[in-house]
């Protein structure tokens, strides 16, 4: 009897061995992004871009504010690759060194809008009432406006030119977005059986709010996040553009563009500070995209 019950434990045992193991939900995410290599082609552009940006005092690059008056508007040519500016800067290094300031400030703004905004929006569906009425109506004035002229208005309110001004004011637009999706993911939670039962045994609401319905809210948020950097540094781009963010002469990308008007056609084609913004934008579109369709079960393929 002895051995019959030790061949079928052990029948069990290798039975159970040999059964697949179960793929964690990280593990699924990063086999489904190595499947799409446009996805991963934009993580590279926004990976390069960070890598430039940390690696620039220690590039051999010139001074990006050192003014030559005797060299400028040159064309492109093996000493100045993207050529020169109006005073004789080097726009390689300027470029390069914008980095430095466009792409933290793009993902500064995500983050800080994004705790916002979801913070808001998990209070306003949670808890209903005269409460999310308030929040949705000021979220719907606030996106009642066009973007850019919005935060022209608030950037000009707060003081006039200045990188922190613009960025405030691309934080106070940009928000109503990440407020309305996460109220809509608490509204479609809440209802859940998991959070009624977990009310029924007495958990507070706050903890059901913290513990059980906010990390079954990731995988839109995390995309939306991804997707916005490239248009947080467009936009703050813009308002530099127009005179209202970056002051000269800090190398910032909407800024150059605005300092390159009036120029030769060749040195406005090489005065990339346009096509980084693009390609920076291009690529955290691409890997938002992918991100989207390995954390949708869905869309992931197998």
């Amino acid at each position: 009897m002895s051995s019959i019950t030790s061949s079928i434990a052990s029948t069990t045992i290798a039975e159970l061995g040999a059964m697949p193991k179960r793929r964690s939900q990280l593990g699924m995410v990063l086999r489904s992004l190595r499947q799409q290599p446009v996805a991963l082609a934009g993580l590279a552009i926004v990976l390069g871009w960070l890598l430039l940006a940390l690696l620039a005092p220690i590039l051999p690059l010139e001074d990006p504010n050192f003014v030559q008056l005797n060299r400028k508007l040159q064309a492109p040519s093996w000493a100045h690759p993207f050529g020169t500016d109006d005073v004789g800067r080097d726009l390689v290094s300027r470029v390069i060194y914008a980095s430095r300031v466009s792409v933290p400030a793009g993902i500064f703004v995500v983050a800080i809008t994004m705790v916002i905004g979801c913070t808001v929006g998990a209070i306003a569906g949670f808890a209903g009432g005269w409460l999310d009425t308030i929040i949705m109506r000021i979220c719907d004035a606030v996106l009642s406006f066009p973007s850019i002229i919005l935060a022209m208005a608030i950037a000009a309110a707060r003081g006039g030119p200045g990188l922190s001004n613009a960025m405030i004011a691309v934080i106070l637009v940009l928000w109503p977005e990440y407020a309305r999706l996460m109220r809509g993911q608490v509204l479609m939670l809440k209802e859940n059986e998991f959070v009624t039962a977990a009310k029924s045994i007495g958990v507070s609401d706050r903890r059901v709010l913290l513990r059980h319905i906010l990390p079954s809210t990731d995988a839109p948020i995390v995309v939306k996040a991804t997707l916005d950097v490239g248009a947080a540094i467009v936009l703050t781009a813009g308002l530099s553009f127009i005179g209202i963010g970056a002051v000269p002469p800090t190398a910032e990308w909407g800024a150059m563009v605005n300092q390159g008007q009036g120029r030769s056609p060749i040195l406005v084609v090489f005065d990339l500070p346009g096509s980084g913004d693009s390609d920076r934008r291009d690529g955290a579109n691409f890997f938002g995209d992918g991100l989207r369709d390995a954390l949708d079960p869905r869309r992931r393929r197998r």
